[in-house]
């Protein structure tokens, strides 16, 4: 035992700890977080009535990979394509909510006596919601099929982003310890520079590199490769300055766009779930009940200001976005709690020693408070709307009615709007590219070309013109996108012509795109060449001139985007169409497993009744590998199916409760047997002699199945329906009725009277 690692015996006690508690917590239908919470208090350093944990700097390196694949399996439920269908109420709200309490958290902080980095963790904590909790409870209440639920879920997405991007922040400022605009400025374009190159260079290499090893993929190679990218993408977000959480982030979301995605997410749940179970755990750990009773009043008041404000602030973005008052109330109050980011920042500004050590047994204490009173809130949205309705007046009912309608605007100025957004688009996309590809050629190819020519003897001159043609060639497709792409002559003289308010975007944006193409290419000759300022620009403007005209770097170009978007698509493309551009935010084509618990396994689909209940139309059956699509009315749907519905997010809802049905019970006790055995024996006077199984009727008169013939010595299992019964057999049979008989001896009519 002396020489049993720490971490062996600190694992025990975490896990069946934690299980033990999260089970009392299953049953007091509380969420798991807060039973993970608990546990971890009970053998924290706190807690003197209880083993605890020995080696605690091993149990949060343990919490750091929890942290890993919970930010993993985030992104694996991110989407790009989901974050553009959302639209503007997810990010209004969002930006809303952040806005209002990251200004509350600020000034109750500073009320309280807190620290300016305190106060600037503590907003940054308070602006976050839970989306694990908000789930379950949707879960727990059985409001999932609910309207407002879709617009919810919306706003979680982009909280989830902007919560990733408050680590990136916030480590910034935790490195200076103070505020630094320039510097934050700096981060801020250092991690969309980052972004773009990361997703962009995934999306083309990833899915094309699992799409080569696909034939030889299992789930256990799949599961490893899986979390090898994740932890590769980790090393490198660390390499260039980032958190670990927003590297396994990225990883997440670029793999989510891959046809593997369902499966990597699905062998990566049970990993999450442990290694998350050990963060969760370790936050509890921290929790010191001296603090809390030494601090009980900042605790209540940041949990009012929590329940009151956030949930205020919720419901007033919602309304900013345009919908009534009623899902804006409903929807507003779900957004009265606290979770796991705010634990994530908070254990951010511990490790760089930024906040006061108090402020983390606070945070999670609130967040215990906020998440029980979740429920009840949630419940409270609709009543809370019935109340106060009636009482507002006329006049600003009719005020919120004109809103929604406020937003439109005119086709030209639509067009417009258009056209600066692809025109930003191209300009920051191909920018970052080719940016990327000038530091990898600077960094690394110039040292080695320089390296290898000094070696063989060669003037370095040589080696430098051989490096800056191989980069600028490289570069070449990405410099004419950024020229020319998404640049037609026609429309922009005809928008000019039609709209003359639109030359003040268009023309400095055009300008914009050939200025940085230019100042690319002199950037590169002149680390590679040092020529005059003069010379750069003009080797510039020839380079680009033959760039623009080149048909091979178009064509180039277009292949590139065309593997692009093919591995951008690919999980779409297993869909059996693709829905329209002009129907994509009324539609959305979702596929589900059917459990063995679904109401709908075993019927046809004309009985199913799905588009006459659920308003949702059944596109594909998946079964085994083979897809039916547009399946026939008569054909049955089967445990483990794979549908793919199509309809819009409060239908697939309302459908999905009815398809991937879970059991109450993971296990089932099935240890009362419900089938008898026993073992007869074939007399010298019995009519069975000679006669076969088939011709003895046993199922028929005793729903009795012969499952062994015992004959001497030897044993016939399952022996087959024409085996003859001899004298002195001993048959084994199982029924599950009370049978009388002793014997095979008496016919079988008297037989028959004993049962």
């Amino acid at each position: 035992m002396s020489s049993l690692p720490p971490i062996f015996v600190d694992l025990a006690v975490i896990l069946i700890t934690a299980g033990v508690i999260t089970v009392v917590f299953k049953w007091l239908k509380q969420p798991l977080v807060l039973g993970y919470i608990v546990a971890g208090f009970f053998i924290g350093p706190y807690f003197p009535w209880f083993p605890a944990v020995t080696d605690e700097s091993n149990v949060h390196v343990w919490s750091d990979i929890g942290i890993v694949f919970l930010m993993f399996a985030l992104g694996l439920e991110f989407s790009v394509k989901k974050l553009k269908r959302v639209g503007a109420t997810g990010a209004i709200t969002a930006l809303t909510e952040l806005a209002v309490m990251f200004v509350a958290g600020n000034t109750v902080g500073h009320l309280l006596g807190m620290g300016t980095m305190d106060c600037v963790f503590l907003g940054c904590m308070l602006s976050i919601s839970s989306t694990t909790i908000i789930i379950k409870s949707f879960e727990d209440l059985k409001l999932k099929q609910q309207r407002f639920t879709g617009t919810v879920t919306a706003v979680l997405v982009v909280e989830d982003l902007i919560a990733v991007l408050l680590l990136v922040v916030l480590s910034t400022l935790s490195v200076g310890k103070s505020f630094d605009g320039g510097e934050l400025a700096l981060s801020m374009v250092k991690l969309v520079f980052f972004l773009i190159v990361w997703f962009t260079f995934g999306i083309f290499l990833i899915p094309t590199f699992l799409r080569w090893m696909r034939r030889w993929m299992t789930e256990e190679t799949l599961c490893v490769v899986a979390v090898g990218l994740c932890f590769g993408m980790v090393v490198l977000a660390a390499f260039a300055g980032f958190s670990t959480a927003l590297g396994a982030f990225v990883m997440g979301a670029i793999l989510s766009e891959t046809i593997e995605a369902d499966v990597i997410h699905r062998i990566i749940t049970p990993l999450k779930n442990l290694f998350g179970a050990v963060f969760f755990v370790s936050v509890g750990m921290l929790v010191d009940p001296g603090v809390l009773v030494k601090h009980w009043l900042p605790i209540v008041v940041i949990a009012a200001v929590v329940i009151v404000v956030k949930s205020s602030a919720a419901t007033l973005g919602i309304l900013l976005s345009g919908k009534p008052l009623r899902s804006a109330m409903q929807g507003g109050f779900c957004f009265c709690q606290i979770g796991e980011f705010s634990f994530i920042i908070a254990g951010l500004g511990l490790s760089f020693h930024v906040i006061n050590p108090t402020l983390y047994p606070i945070i999670v204490s609130v967040s215990i408070l906020t998440t029980f009173v979740t429920p009840y809130m949630i419940k409270a949205g609709l009543p809370a709307y019935e109340l106060i309705w009636p009482k507002l007046p006329n006049r600003l009912k009719e005020a919120m009615e004109r809103y929604s309608t406020s937003g439109r605007v005119t086709t030209h100025e639509k067009k417009l709007g258009t056209f600066v957004r692809k025109q930003l688009t191209s300009i920051l996309l191909y920018s970052a590219i080719s940016i990327a590809l000038g530091l990898l050629s600077i960094l690394l190819l110039r040292p080695t070309i320089d390296s290898l020519f000094e070696s063989w003897g060669i003037a370095q001159l040589w080696g430098r013109l051989l490096g800056m043609m191989v980069t600028l060639v490289a570069m070449a497709p990405f410099l004419w996108a950024l020229a020319v792409k998404n640049v037609s002559r026609d429309r922009i003289r005809k928008m000019l012509h039609t709209y003359n308010h639109s030359q003040v975007a268009v023309i400095p944006l055009l300008a914009l795109r050939y200025f940085i193409a230019l100042f690319m290419v002199g950037w590169i000759i002149s680390r590679y060449m040092h020529l005059a300022a003069g010379l750069v620009v003009v080797a510039a403007i020839v380079v680009v001139a033959v760039v623009l005209l080149s048909r091979r770097a178009t064509n180039f170009y277009n292949r590139i985007e065309d593997h692009f978007v093919t591995n951008f698509y690919g999980r779409q493309a297993q869909n059996s169409f693709k829905i329209p551009e002009s129907l994509e935010k009324n539609f959305v084509m979702e596929r589900m497993t059917v459990t063995p618990y679904s109401p709908l396994s075993g019927k046809r689909l004309m009985d199913s009744n799905m588009r006459q209940e659920y308003g949702v139309n059944l596109v594909s059956i998946e079964r085994a590998g083979k897809v039916y699509d547009l399946p026939d009315k008569e054909m049955l749907i089967m445990p483990a199916d794979r549908l793919t519905l199509l309809g819009n997010e409060e239908q697939l809802s309302r459908v999905r409760a009815a398809v991937e049905v879970e059991p109450d019970m993971l296990i089932h006790d099935h240890s009362d047997n419900e089938i008898n055995t026993y073992r007869l024996a074939v007399g010298a006077n019995s009519h069975f002699v000679g006669m076969s199984i088939k011709d003895s009727h046993l199922m028929d008169n005793f729903k009795a199945m012969v499952i062994a013939i015992e004959r001497g010595k030897d044993y016939m299992v399952n022996p087959p329906a024409n085996t003859v019964f001899n004298l002195g057999d001993f048959v084994w049979i199982v029924s599950p009725l009370e049978l009388k008989v002793n014997d095979l001896s008496a016919p079988v009519t008297d037989a028959m009277a004993h049962i």
